[in-house]
């Protein structure tokens, strides 16, 4: 595919993947506080748990919920399906576009497991639907009748995956796939789950029968599930961004912490649209704080060696030229690249000099350059181009 082609293809799946990604957190965000503001009334229909007076854009709304479903169904039911459905799709397609055709330059690390495109690609397909799998599998076994235990299998399932991940992928291809995994749990959970189980429900009715109270509460449960997983998966999507994150050594320690302070921010702000009492959750945000503090500590970048002797223009030149050119030239070689990403162009010593901070930033400091190290650039090199760029100051 044409690179200028391909680019404005990333850019318009990307587009989309955000657009419904919003609307369906916003449901998930939505229908969470309208569970928690559902009060008891004098005077409520038969079957109702409980309803709410809402105001928005200038209107009045009455909303009641069912404590399983109404005597008869209305004429129309709006279904909130889509929204996940097309996340997944257009995530995926960004995967695709991204990872997969570009495998070796984004998703393959020689260093880490010297694999073909398509072994990287099957690995990635399969992975995914073995991370469901297993879910689903805890969920509906004993565990899944303990709330607490379950969510610790859950994160534990997590953390498995993501060190597995990084005994496979590049840094970047192994946090992008926990992301993955985590969305397709989400997006699977609706379904595969919560929508099969409303209609079976909606069967039922139109039977005649009493609908099973138990699909509901399993829905829920699949529901509340995908609403604590929001935070942490929206922050790993956008970490490709971010390489101190994914090129850490422990990046599952990096996982770990995304997982417990999404979630903890996720649980306060549930609370707090619950009217909960503050004492009840007041030490969310000092653990949440802890959390981040941990975060930046873990992630904050080694000092690196500056000993040994002064490297000269044209050795840090000679380096940038062998390991850096393929993608940093005007007209790149690199088979992903029509021109130098973020325009940064590196065939001279000005141009090195410019643009020294994010040299030292992106190869020495957090090693994310060059992609997937296909040049198999040395410490020794980083090292020299570090003192390179110490001696720039």
């Amino acid at each position: 595919m044409d690179v200028f082609l391909g680019e404005w293809l990333n850019l318009l799946i990307r587009w989309a993947h955000m657009v419904v990604s919003i609307g369906w957190i916003g449901t998930s965000f939505y229908f969470m506080a309208l569970d928690y503001s559902l009060s008891k009334r004098e005077r409520m229909n038969p079957g109702v748990l409980g309803t709410a007076w809402q105001v928005h854009g200038g209107g009045f709304y009455h909303v009641e919920k069912y404590i399983v479903a109404p005597a008869t169904l209305p004429d129309v039911l709006h279904w909130f399906k889509w929204e996940a459905y097309l996340t997944w799709a257009t995530g995926f397609g960004l995967l695709i576009v991204q990872y997969y055709f570009h495998a070796e330059a984004f998703l393959i690390d020689p260093g880490v497991m010297a694999l073909e495109p398509w072994q990287a690609i099957a690995i990635s397909v399969a992975s995914l639907a073995a991370g469901w799998f297993i879910y689903d599998g805890l969920c509906r076994t004993k565990v899944g009748e303990n709330t607490t235990l379950l969510s610790l299998s859950v994160f534990a399932l997590i953390l498995i995956a993501a060190v597995l991940y990084t005994k496979v992928f590049s840094g970047r291809g192994a946090f992008i796939h926990v992301g993955a995994l985590v969305g397709t749990i989400m997006a699977v959970n609706v379904f595969g789950v919560i929508i099969p189980n409303q209609k079976k429900m909606i069967a039922q009715m139109i039977a005649g029968q009493t609908p099973d109270a138990r699909y509901g509460e399993i829905g829920k449960q699949r529901s509340t599930h995908n609403n604590y997983l929001t935070l942490p998966v929206l922050l790993m999507m956008v970490s490709q961004h971010y390489p101190f994150l994914f090129t850490h050594p422990q990046s599952w320690l990096i996982v770990a912490l995304i997982i417990v302070i999404g979630a903890l921010v996720r649980h306060m702000l549930n609370r707090l649209d619950a009217g909960d009492d503050w004492d009840g959750y007041g030490w969310v945000m000092p653990a949440v704080a802890m959390g981040l503090i941990t975060a930046i500590y873990v992630t904050a970048p080694a000092t690196r060696s500056t000993t040994g002797g002064a490297v000269s223009d044209a050795e840090a030149q000679a380096i940038v030229g062998k390991h850096c050119l393929m993608c940093h030239a005007r007209n790149p070689s690199h088979p992903a690249f029509k021109e130098p990403p973020k325009n940064m162009a590196l065939e001279s010593i000005p141009e090195m000099r410019r643009f020294a901070q994010q040299i030292y930033m992106q190869t020495v400091q957090n090693r994310a350059m060059p992609l997937g190290n296909q040049t198999g650039m040395t410490e020794d090199e980083r090292d020299a181009l570090g003192r390179w760029v110490s001696g720039r100051k």
